[in-house]
């Protein structure tokens, strides 16, 4: 039977210079927006807090509210 991932949201373990996929899907949340983040745009997060976030703008604000 093939499985299909669509819709639903990836888990990854985010390391400095990629991610590993934990849990298949085809996106993942922006933890500041909410926003979903198809898995080949993701390019923003944060190894220390595990953290996706949308644009640059988005992850240097997070960097700077914590």
């Amino acid at each position: 039977m093939l499985m299909s991932h669509s819709g639903r949201p990836a888990k990854l373990h985010y390391m400095a210079n990629g991610f590993r996929v934990l849990a298949s899907g085809d996106h993942v949340v922006c933890a500041m927006t909410g926003e979903k983040i198809p898995l080949d745009h993701l390019r923003y997060w944060s190894v220390a807090r595990q953290e996706p976030y949308a644009s640059a703008e988005i992850s240097v604000r997070a960097e700077l509210d914590r």
